[in-house]
Parts: structure tokens; C-alpha cells; sequence
């Protein structure tokens, strides 16, 4: 008899202990090492995962929730080996209470799949962190994207959830209503907890009405801080932005490679406007105005749906666009973001490009600057023990500006593995309070054992 013989019992072919599936759920799309789990178990049932994760608080064996496996920081990584708790068979869309604009949907559920779902409700979910992520994966890491400026994170957006703690007992937290004072607020503190508190089985999720008028356009400058400046002016005017994001002159680079687009090698900014067709038209002539103050030298337009959707498509293709500019299986990517005040902004952009320059890096930076958060994302040989020193050395200094400005390391990758050595620099003393509480949640240390909290010294 095995050890997994009573799950092997509950789901059957469901729980898998082949190389090959296993594997499927070791990979990242960063530069982490392979993380093998012992079974990968694919629960149909909030229930089964109860009793998945009472097995678990028995044998003391870990668990380590899995959506898509897009996180960058290795948070879906079973680094502890045990379970691989795979969401790909808990993908339906509950509810859609389209007067109250919400909707229940289980945690394997893609963003791309919840938009589908409610296309002809005139409903959208607006949260659009580029990977087609499962949404509760999305909840557990506080993921954003591109159109946070003007929806907000995840944790606006989340009003109510069903979790399995580590003992196996099932809460509900929050409510269908829009606001709530009563009690601590669990739901916040199990979204972006990264799967180390509690394991989340069912989200209630709000949605917003499409948008009448659309328009996206592009507009590069003649230097990154030209660029960055515009983007303050604009945000500190009020000028309601859906989306407004830089590419720098490398990462135009690498979209020209990968995409194949033809864009003169400058700083972009790729923006969008939701509203009605006059407020949009209003709200671009008012960008086109702040940007020209700070010498725009050309703008063009996506007219069209198919335009529009392809322009996103090519900045969501991001990862892969810096992939090409040092093509190769034997090179990683450390794909890294930090978060500051808005009024920082250009003397932390600068000073990324700065670092990496003087590194001698391939470095490209993309950024949802419309709330201060830009990614870095840097090309290596991971065999090459000089090139993972120095590219360790520039996520350190990138860390440290943002610190030392005011902002945070992570604005939406999270911590999981990449990030602990920073948590003591970020948080102080709260940093032993976050240790009281996953002691709490988890006095076993079950839940994704190995992420967000570094070692206590």
C-alpha cells in the first residue's frame, strides 16, 4: 500500500504519480529550478479538496495549490514536494448575477474563460495581468495588469470567497454586498496570501459594464524620462486612463523581433480609453495635449477591434518579445517587478536602465506606469556563474531603489520564492506578525510550505 492509497482511493485517475505529469506541473516561465511534487491530485469538488488537504494535515504532507502555472516568483512550485493541488478540472462559472454586478466562478477558471462566459451579459471582468491566469491563482498572488490604473487590483475586486484551511474545515468569508464592517476581513487577508493560509475553492468576483467607447493608441518619445513624465502629469491630472504603459527602447526591440512589428526603436507609451465615444474622444485629445508638453513625436491610432487586439496581444507577448533578444533554450529570464509612488517613478525607471546598462545586461522594462509598477526583465546564462551573480546584483539595487523611494519590491508578481530575502527590508517588524499569523492558519506548516515568509533568523 502506498501513501497516497486513501487519495488514490477518493479520486482514482485523478491523482497522478507519473514522471510525465508531474513534470507538466515543475515548470515555470521564470528561471526557477524544476520543482518535482510527489502526486499531482485534480479535485472536481470544494469537498474533495477538504478532504485531499485533511489527508495532509495527517500524514503532515504538503500542499501546494497549481492554476496555470504563469506565476513568475514559483508560488504554484511544490519546492517541499507532497501534493500538487492541480485546479484544471474546477473550471465552471457558478453564477452571474448580472444586477448586481458579480459573479461566482471556481478557482480554475481563466480570465479569458470568465470573459467569454459574459459576453452577452455586457459585462466584462476587467482585471488583465497579460498571462490567460486562473483566477484563483490571480487571487492568491493579488495579481493586476494592465488595466489596474482604472479597475484596481484583484483585491478591489474580490468581495467574497470559500477557502480550505489547513485542517481541512471549509470558511466562507465576505458577502454579495459591496462594503462590510463586520469583523476581521479574511477575504483581503486570504487574497494574496499565496496559498499559505488557506486554499482558495470559490471566488465572488465583481464585474463592470463594457465599456461603449474603446480607443488604444501609441505614442513614443525621445527619452525614457520624457516618457515617465508624461505619465506622472497625466495620472496627477485626473485623466481616467484604462490603460497606460511603457516600453522602453529595448523591449520595442524585442516586440520588432517577436511580434514583428516595425516600431522605431524608442520609449512608448501604449495607451487606452474606455467611455463613451465623446468622452473618449475627449480623453485623447487631453493625453495628446500632456504628451506633446513633453515632445510626443508621433501618435498612432488602433481604429479597429482586430487593431486594438492585437496591439495588446503584442505588449502581453512581453515575456517572450525579451526571450528574443537572446534567443536560446539555455538562457532563463529573471522577470522581476517593484512598485513605487508615482511622483518616483522616473528616477526608479532610470535608474533600473542605468544598472543594467552598467552591467552589461540584456535587460528590457515594461511597466503599468499609470500606478508606479514597471517589470525588469533580464536574460541569462544560468551556467555562467558570473552572469547569475551580476543579474542577482541588479535585482538586488532594483529592490533597494524601490525601497529606498517609498514603493514596495513586489507590485503584483508576488514574493513566493524569488523575493523572501527583501520581506525583513520591506516590513520590519509586521514581518514577525505575518509569522504569528501563517502560524495560526497553519501551525503544521502544510500550506505551500517554503513561500512568502523567508526563514526566521
Amino acid at each position: 500500500m502506498t501513501l497516497f492509497a486513501p487519495l488514490e482511493q477518493l479520486l482514482g485517475e485523478r491523482l497522478a504519480t507519473s514522471d510525465a505529469i508531474r513534470a507538466q506541473n515543475a515548470r515555470n516561465e521564470a528561471h526557477f529550478p524544476l520543482a518535482m511534487p510527489d502526486a499531482v491530485a485534480f479535485p472536481e469538488t470544494t469537498e474533495e479538496v477538504a478532504a485531499i488537504v485533511r489527508f495532509c494535515a495527517e500524514t503532515g504532507t504538503p500542499v501546494t495549490p497549481f492554476g496555470t502555472g504563469t506565476s513568475l516568483e514559483g508560488q504554484h512550485l511544490a519546492i517541499k514536494g507532497g501534493i500538487s493541488l492541480d485546479f484544471s478540472r474546477m473550471k465552471k462559472v457558478l453564477a452571474i448575477n448580472a444586477e448586481d454586478l458579480n459573479v461566482v466562478v471556481q478557482p480554475g477558471v481563466t480570465r479569458t474563460e470568465l470573459n467569454e462566459e459574459l459576453r452577452a451579459t455586457g459585462l466584462f471582468f476587467p482585471i488583465d495581468p497579460g498571462a490567460d491566469a486562473s483566477l484563483g491563482g490571480m487571487a492568491a498572488t493579488r495579481a493586476s495588469g494592465t488595466t489596474a490604473v482604472r479597475y484596481g487590483t484583484l483585491r478591489e475586486n474580490v468581495l467574497a470567497l470559500e477557502a480550505v484551511m489547513s485542517d481541512g474545515s471549509i470558511i466562507r468569508t465576505g458577502t454579495k454586498a459591496r462594503k462590510s464592517s463586520a469583523g476581521y476581513d479574511l477575504t483581503h487577508l486570504l487574497v494574496g496570501s499565496e496559498g499559505t493560509l488557506g486554499i482558495i475553492t470559490e471566488l465572488t468576483l465583481k464585474l463592470h459594464g463594457l465599456p461603449e467607447g474603446i480607443a488604444s493608441a501609441t505614442c513614443r518619445f525621445p527619452s525614457v524620462e520624457e516618457a515617465v513624465n508624461c505619465v506622472i502629469l497625466t495620472i496627477q491630472s485626473g485623466l481616467p486612463m484604462a490603460r497606460i504603459e511603457l516600453v522602453d527602447e529595448m523591449m520595442v526591440r524585442g516586440f520588432n523581433i517577436h511580434a514583428g512589428s516595425d516600431l522605431p526603436e524608442q520609449p512608448h507609451l501604449f495607451v487606452e480609453f474606455h467611455g463613451s465615444p465623446a468622452g473618449v474622444a475627449e480623453q485623447s485629445q487631453s493625453f495628446r495635449e500632456i504628451a506633446e508638453e513633453f515632445g510626443m513625436e508621433a501618435w498612432a491610432e488602433a481604429n479597429t477591434t482586430e487593431a486594438r487586439n492585437a496591439l495588446w496581444k503584442m505588449r502581453h507577448g512581453a515575456h517572450f518579445a525579451s526571450s528574443a533578444l537572446r534567443p536560446g533554450a539555455e538562457f532563463g529570464t529573471l522577470a522581476t517587478d517593484v512598485c513605487v509612488p508615482i511622483s518616483q517613478l522616473a528616477e526608479a525607471v532610470l535608474q533600473a536602465q542605468a544598472d543594467a546598462r552598467a552591467a552589461d545586461l540584456v535587460c528590457t522594462i515594461v511597466g503599468h506606469v499609470g500606478d508606479g509598477n514597471f517589470h525588469c526583465a533580464v536574460r541569462f546564462d544560468p551556467n555562467a556563474p558570473a552572469e547569475v551573480e551580476a543579474v542577482h546584483a541588479f535585482a538586488g539595487k532594483l529592490n533597494e531603489t524601490a525601497l529606498r523611494l517609498g514603493g514596495t519590491v513586489t507590485g503584483e508578481h508576488g514574493i513566493g520564492i524569488g523575493k523572501q530575502k527583501y520581506m525583513k527590508a520591506e516590513h520590519g517588524p509586521a514581518l514577525d506578525w505575518m509569522r504569528r499569523i501563517k502560524t495560526a492558519f497553519d501551525p503544521q506548516g502544510i500550506l505551500n510550505p517554503g513561500k512568502l515568509l523567508p526563514p526566521a533568523d
